[in-house]
């Protein structure tokens, strides 16, 4: 969850005229992509001001470095790959604010809950400061196969996960998404890897999902879903098997449905669970 804060650096010490200005917060990217932040530098007279930003960055002991850039529309003014000491240097004059852009890339190799803590802060005196932080977590990415073979394709990939990858954290193959395995791993080069030459596996498709679009999977639906008093059924399972009758009572809460058989002699409830009939015709 990202937590948005206004934040704004105290003006300098002695009276003076600048201040950062940006929404601080915490923001989830996947391996390999970025979080971004945008930030103004603004002056409360129209001198000309010298400014030069300081960049702190910190991580945990043994996290993998982020690719951290500070700069403006036109040109990068700090990047962590490069050498240099880490502050960014602009001139500022006028009431327009200047306008930064902050980034930080999560390495390919990033592990879940791998995070970097950036500061900013102007070098010439003043308290205050702008903290941000970005966290790694994991992908959702879909894995074609070919149609009937989707448990196959995630037993196979299972079976290398156990000899030593780590790529993958979970699979998903829902019975209704024909032809795809859903794929939650952290590093995405690895998850490539570890699904390569799996049997009847068509490759992963290009990007990512989120998880918005595979939620209803994981919530399945009652077995009475889409049952209506009244709709002509077949029975399907159950010593009835292939009997049509009328629904006459749903009980929800039991996930069964109470229906009359057609060809009775003499109408007698009969009462199955909702995965044992089908609907043949919805009542008018």
């Amino acid at each position: 969850m990202n937590e948005n804060v206004e934040q704004q650096a105290a003006p300098a010490v002695g009276g003076g005229a600048i201040s950062l200005v940006g929404q601080g917060s915490q923001q989830n990217v996947t391996a390999g992509s970025k979080a971004t932040w945008n930030i103004q530098v603004k002056s409360s007279d129209s001198a000309k001001h010298s400014v030069v930003v300081r960049i702190i960055i910190t991580y945990e002991p043994g996290a993998p470095e982020w690719e951290v850039k500070l700069g403006d529309s036109s040109n990068v003014m700090y990047d962590s790959s490069a050498l240099g000491e880490p502050i960014a240097k602009f001139n500022l004059e006028g009431s327009r604010p200047k306008e930064l852009k902050l980034t930080a890339e999560a390495p390919r190799g990033a592990r879940f809950d791998d995070i970097v803590k950036i500061d900013l802060e102007l070098a010439d005196g003043s308290n205050g400061k702008l903290e941000f932080s970005a966290v790694a977590k994991q992908s959702i990415m879909i894995l074609k196969t070919s149609i009937g073979h989707e448990r196959n394709v995630a037993d196979g990939v299972a079976s290398k996960v156990k000899d030593g990858k780590t790529g993958v954290f979970a699979m998903l193959s829902p019975e209704k998404l024909d032809g795809y395995v859903i794929v939650e791993g952290m590093n995405t080069d690895l998850v490539h890897e570890t699904v390569r030459g799996v049997r009847k596996s068509k490759g992963l498709v290009e990007g990512e999902t989120k998880f918005s679009e595979i939620e209803h999977f994981l919530t399945p639906k009652p077995l009475v879903s889409g049952i209506m008093e009244g709709d002509v059924v077949e029975l399907v399972a159950g010593p009835f098997k292939g009997e049509k009758a009328r629904v006459q009572k749903i009980d929800e809460s039991k996930e069964e449905i109470t229906v009359e058989l057609f060809e009775a002699t003499v109408p007698i409830p009969v009462t199955v669970r909702g995965d044992h009939v089908r609907v043949l015709e919805k009542e008018k």
